[in-house]
């Protein structure tokens, strides 16, 4: 039996389709009940037993709190989490309708103005998301990643060392350790839970309404970062401007400086994360920095 049939049989459930291959393998499955799922196969080695409890405990309470974002589900014997013999864990979790709002390094399908509703509702349910955490009293044991000062430009940041990138020309190189440092000083406001992963995929729309997916890299963090994470795919797109707009316009927010440098924060990040999951010749290791070159230029300035 495969790790994904003893992680299906453990929910009672029928696997119909895979949906994603990334850091965890994800599939839409059918629970004995008849309703549709998504079963997850985290990914060996990256979070913690414990870490991935504690995001599926805080993703139920978002959920009977109202907020969309998808609740776990028990297994047939009332775990939340099942070790699988390959050493992955699995969870699954309810299923959410709706269609991503768009794919990285595409344009947008929808008309801008889809697009900017879209993205104001977004901002308010990040706003929603923390101002709900904030009544939650944490477990015991309740562990994350941190997305803080030095989780994303400290010494050892969480997705790795990407002023060392083997890729980074010397010019290149010198730029992201000009952005580290000047991220060291520039980066502050308030700390929580955070999604920290608020990529196009993770945002699905249905009608005017919009829900949050895939809390793996969720953390504590600074709260903006968040709108950093959403605004990274878009630094190539004239539209960046309003949709920036609109998005801190939902949440709440008018520190516009903050915001684009959470945003090169996460292109850097990005490019760390490349690091130990690409292979040396994946072009994705090129434009991610480019891109935080780029966005570094803008935030930043001429040295």
């Amino acid at each position: 039996m495969t790790p994904l049939e003893t992680a299906a049989r453990a929910w009672g459930a029928r696997v119909l389709r895979t949906l994603r291959d990334r850091e965890n393998h994800v599939c839409e499955c059918a629970l004995p009940s008849g309703d549709r799922a998504a079963l997850r196969l985290h990914r060996a080695g990256y979070q913690s037993p414990a870490a991935i409890r504690s995001e599926l405990w805080w993703c139920a309470e978002l959920a009977r709190a109202g907020l969309p974002v998808p609740a776990a589900l028990p297994a047939l014997d009332g775990q939340f989490l099942v070790s699988l013999p390959d050493g992955r864990q699995a969870s699954v979790i309810a299923w959410i309708e709706g269609e991503a709002l768009g794919e990285a390094a595409k344009p947008f399908t929808r008309p801008l103005p889809e697009v900017l509703d879209a993205y104001h509702s977004l901002g308010q349910l990040l706003a929603r998301v923390h101002q709900t955490t904030d009544r939650l009293t944490l477990p015991e044991g309740f562990t994350r990643p941190r997305w803080d000062l030095e989780g994303l430009v400290g010494d050892q940041p969480h997705w790795g060392r990407f002023w060392e990138h083997p890729a980074a020309t010397p010019d290149q190189r010198a730029i992201l350790i000009r952005a580290r440092d000047a991220l060291r000083e520039r980066l502050t406001g308030e700390i929580g839970l955070i999604h920290a992963d608020v990529l196009r995929e993770n945002v699905l729309v249905n009608g005017r309404s919009v829900s949050l997916i895939d809390f793996d890299d969720s953390g504590f963090g600074f709260r903006l970062y968040d709108l950093g994470t959403a605004l990274v795919q878009t630094v190539y797109h004239p539209e960046q401007p309003q949709l920036r707009a609109a998005l801190m316009a939902g949440y709440g927010t008018t520190d516009e400086p903050m915001v684009k440098a959470f945003t090169l924060a996460r292109t850097l990040a990005s490019v760390g994360w490349t690091m130990p999951r690409l292979q040396p010749d994946d072009p994705i290791h090129k434009s991610h920095l480019a891109r935080a070159v780029m966005v570094a230029g803008q935030v930043l300035g001429p040295p």
